[in-house]
């Protein structure tokens, strides 16, 4: 299917130069690095040695890191052949880049908001809930508490959600939902354009301000850089909107750069929450078509499981900016919001719902603990049946690539979905690098024809399934700052299943061709694919 160029041009009209003089930016730093070590040849024998010992010792401490081998080995080998290169390089994209500092802000809010999601209001029903799914199923409730105990968000039984498989349907609901909001609005987005879908929301947003709602929007700078400029926070802020942006893009050795906030969470006081796949901008919706059709899901929630979206809005809101004037009082977004869930339940409706133990939960780098592989590995572990991805982007380490062949020699059904129209060729090519390694074993892959599946599922034996930001590659795994939403038992899982099935009846099945059908050139290139693959 052909690319529609005109449209694909128009949706980064507004920040293209930005995003142009940028990237010019660091490859003139990198350079003029370069040039000052190279040309410096009175001193060249020395600065050679002190570059080599230099990149000895950062080998040395990149291999002692409590990393997968999948991360560590590109790195090596690119700082071993290319010092100079790759010391620059590691800086700018390899690092984990936080700040001690930084970690420090972040540690200070998660000490203060995660413990009130286990207090107050609800702490009976979140006690009960981890002991009402052990049990049904000790297997999962064994998930619920990794998530619990290491990401700090329990679950919730009987817990209203909808599940979305269209993003357009999920983007009614939340207008809908934006229009009755009486307290605070909550919007955190890795991409926001200033076009038609945004237009609207804002319209909603400001009569909310005028109305006297507490109305904030953050977004990721780099996730936006090539919809909007930094005139749209100043532009927000004058309609009265709170207006923040996550890690502002500046060129130079910035060690954060490569973290971004890939999230997608919506809250509206304290009650009703979103989230799923979509930004805000056209293309998510299909109102411009730059790759084809666009596939995108999410999901709503109601309750007490909110607080957990309200949490993690309220973290990086928080803790991304040293000199930000923060909150003071968490307690009136966390816990007065459901000084009594029953009448709460009656306003907003929540009984006609279907239900589920829902479970949202978020993924930070700055706690070197990959809550999102995590959850991907366990559910492909104790899955018996199937276990059923979807994807826009596969790039898996070791560790996951072994869990899904290994599920496959158990005997369960693995199933892979991915776009059959790529928005980055690069990435694309990566991600069919690992098509082999998977198909040979049993994994059937299939690419979605109609356009680009922008959807990060799965869905395991008709019992769980997830549905939010966390995509199957190193970005998300390892470097983002990401969300999603377990939920189990219920209606919504179900829908899930549907929606994948009717999504690989829309799709070509590409299993064979890449068991057997390679050419000797063709493994080389994915070979280096795979080898450069963390590096992206």
């Amino acid at each position: 299917m052909k690319i529609r160029t005109y449209e694909k041009k128009a949706h980064v009209k507004n920040g293209i130069a930005r995003l142009f003089f940028s990237v010019l930016a660091i490859a003139l730093e990198i350079a003029f690095i370069v040039v000052v070590f190279t040309r410096l040849n009175d001193y060249a024998e020395g600065i050679n040695i002190a570059t080599r010992i230099l990149a000895v010792v950062l080998v040395v401490c990149i291999y002692a890191q409590d990393r997968t081998s999948s991360m560590k080995t590109p790195w090596i080998m690119l700082i071993l052949a290319f010092p100079i290169f790759g010391i620059i390089m590691y800086l700018l994209v390899g690092l984990n880049g936080h700040t001690y500092k930084m970690r420090q802000r972040y540690d200070a809010v998660d000490a203060i908001v995660l413990p009130m999601l286990e207090q107050g209001p609800g702490a009976d029903h979140v006690k009960s809930s981890m002991e009402e799914l052990r049990d049904k199923n000790e297997q999962l409730a064994s998930i619920s508490y990794y998530l619990q105990e290491k990401s700090g968000f329990p679950v919730y039984a009987d817990c209203p959600i909808t599940y979305y498989d269209e993003a357009y349907k999920g983007f009614e609901a939340q207008k809908e939902a934006l229009k009755k909001a009486k307290h605070f609005i909550f919007m955190e987005y890795f991409a926001i354009e200033q076009a038609e879908a945004w237009n609207q929301v804002e319209k909603i947003l400001v009569e909310r301000v005028k109305a006297g709602v507490e109305v904030r929007v953050f977004y990721d700078d780099i996730g936006s850089i090539a919809f909007i400029n930094g005139d749209f926070a100043k532009h927000l802020n004058a309609l009265g909107i709170q207006c923040r942006i996550f890690n502002p893009f500046m060129p130079g050795l910035n060690f954060f750069l490569n973290n971004r906030d890939h999230r997608k969470i919506m809250v509206i006081d304290g009650r009703v929450g979103f989230t799923g796949g979509y930004n805000m901008a056209n293309e998510y919706f299909n109102l411009t078509h730059p790759y084809g059709y666009w596939k995108d899901t999410g999901v709503q929630i109601t309750g007490l499981a909110v607080r957990s979206l309200t949490a993690t809005f309220l973290e990086n809101w928080n803790a991304v900016k040293g000199n930000d004037i923060d909150d003071a009082d968490f307690g009136k977004y966390l816990e007065q919001p459901y000084a009594d869930p029953h009448a709460m339940a009656e306003e907003i409706g929540e009984t006609g719902q279907s239900r589920a133990y829902v479970q949202p939960y978020a993924d930070r780098p700055m706690d070197n603990e990959h809550v999102g592989e995590e959850v991907y590995i366990s559910l492909i572990n104790k899955a018996t049946r199937y276990c059923w991805f979807v994807t826009p982007y596969l790039i898996l380490t070791d560790e996951m690539v072994h869990a899904i062949r290994l599920a496959k020699k158990r005997g369960v059904d693995v199933r892979i979905i991915t776009p059959a129209i790529p928005d980055k060729r690069i990435v694309y090519a990566v991600t069919r690098s690992y098509y082999h390694c998977l198909a040979k074993h049993g994994v059937r892959i299939y690419e979605y024809t109609p356009g680009f599946c922008h959807a990060k599922m799965c869905v395991v034996d008709d019992v769980v399934a997830t549905c939010g930001t966390i995509n199957l590659d190193y970005r998300s795994l390892y470097h983002h700052f990401e969300n999603g939403c377990l939920y189990a038992y219920g209606p919504a899982v179900q829908e899930t299943r549907q929606d994948m099935e009717a999504m690989m009846r829309e799709s070509l099945e590409v299993t064979e061709k890449y068991n057997t059908g390679r050419s000797q050139g063709m493994r080389f290139i994915q070979m280096l694919l795979r080898l450069i693959a963390p590096l992206l």
